[in-house]
């Protein structure tokens, strides 16, 4: 059996990534879904496996800050829903970078290359990547957002930015005044673009910057209820699923 995590803080698209791993290699033994960057830290502290899935953007951290915390000697294959990474640093660093959503055929080409590798016994240096991504400064996060008003356009800084909220096939950012404007984005590509030490993704709708957070509450089943200024629509509260990794961003 060749044991798998993936470290993924969208339960959807873990849950897919684990049905396309069982569908293409039934040997695959998928031993842990983590959520953050602290988590899998305090897994791989302490338990080695074959492979790691990899997401590029964590609710706690980039996942890159792993590799600060510890020393990882087991092949990795990054995933992300933005392109704009260091694909380059990837593609020699890494056994392989997909894009999400992942595609079925690319999933297992990279199963592929991961298991000649290993038979290969291929070393993979991933303090090499760190300090490839450091020095090209290749991870930008989004400084202003083009929002669309009608027949208006207009830039905001992301720093007047109080939220981001979708409803049906729409993502709206409402600013500091609580105005709110159409953006060409979805909250996936959102999660990879902003950064992750102002901004969060407390569910499937809402993406909250920090400084937006007016109160929190105690809510059931350990999750927290959050009071947004300026206030939104529909109740704001952190899922199950990142009810931890929330209160680790948090706690900083």
């Amino acid at each position: 059996m060749t044991e798998v995590i993936i470290v993924e803080d969208e339960r959807l698209a873990a849950e897919k990534l684990s049905r396309q791993l069982k569908n293409i290699d039934n040997e695959i033994d998928i031993v842990a879904t983590l959520d953050s960057v602290a988590r899998a830290v305090a897994f791989l502290s302490s338990r080695s496996v074959d492979l790691i899935f990899l997401d590029v953007h964590l609710g706690d951290d980039l996942s890159f800050s792993i590799f600060e915390k510890i020393k990882i000697k087991t092949p990795i294959i990054f995933t992300t829903a933005y392109d704009q990474y260091a694909i380059k640093a990837f593609k020699l660093n890494s056994i392989d970078y997909l894009l999400k959503p992942v595609n079925k055929s690319d999933l297992k080409t990279a199963l592929m290359k991961f298991f000649d590798s290993r038979q290969n016994q291929t070393s993979l240096d991933y303090e090499a990547l760190l300090s490839s991504i450091r020095s090209n400064n290749s991870i930008p996060y989004q400084s202003r957002f083009i929002v669309y008003k009608g027949d208006k356009v207009k830039t905001i800084d992301v720093t007047d930015v109080s939220y981001f909220f979708a409803e049906g096939k729409y993502v709206y950012l409402v600013d500091r005044a609580g105005l709110e404007y159409l953006v060409d984005y979805t909250l996936d590509k959102l999660s990879e673009c902003l950064n992750p030490q102002h901004f969060f993704r407390i569910n499937r709708q809402f993406i909250i910057q920090i400084c937006a957070i007016q109160e929190m509450t105690s809510y059931t089943k350990g999750r927290l209820k959050i009071t947004l200024e300026p206030q939104a629509k529909k109740e704001t509260i952190v899922s199950i699923e990142r009810a931890t990794s929330f209160k680790n961003w948090l706690n900083k």
